[in-house]
């Protein structure tokens, strides 16, 4: 039984993990990513465990089937997030990195706020939360587009 157990857990935890959204944390990164890849960056300023309207985002969009798919072939997707509950700190480091992203493309310090950027860290469009279907964002964010 428990042999069981440990073998649903193990094909449980990947499948949610071949279906999670790929979100960098390293702009350095994200910009090479996009380069190589050919695609846009969409940067991702949230909240996870206080903004009510990021955690929307999230569940409506950013984690749906649909977007993910999508975004898999068409997004490098980066995330800043600034988290308040002290056992969701992120790393000093993390934080740091978040706070410069923060200080260059989210300077009135809206949440959510998601910047569309080419592979040099150009803005190309500016969004937030919006009440739309997947499909919806996506053209939205396709809008952007270089």
């Amino acid at each position: 039984m428990r042999k069981i157990l440990i073998v649903t857990t193990i094909i449980l935890f990947a499948v949610i993990s071949a279906n999670a959204q790929e979100w960098q944390t390293d702009f350095e990164g994200a910009k090479a990513a996009a380069e190589k890849e050919d695609r846009n960056i969409v940067l991702v300023f949230q909240g996870s465990d206080w903004c009510a309207p990021c955690i929307k985002l999230d569940k409506e969009v950013w984690s749906t089937e649909e977007f993910q798919a999508y975004a898999k072939d068409h997004y490098v997707m980066l995330q800043a997030d600034f988290p308040r509950k002290k056992q969701n700190a992120l790393p000093e480091e993390q934080q740091q990195h978040n706070r410069k992203l923060a200080e260059k493309y989210n300077k009135n310090g809206y949440f959510p706020f998601v910047v569309v950027l080419d592979e040099n860290g150009a803005v190309l469009g500016e969004t937030g939360y919006k009440k739309m279907t997947p499909k919806e964002y996506i053209s939205l964010l396709d809008s952007f587009a270089k």
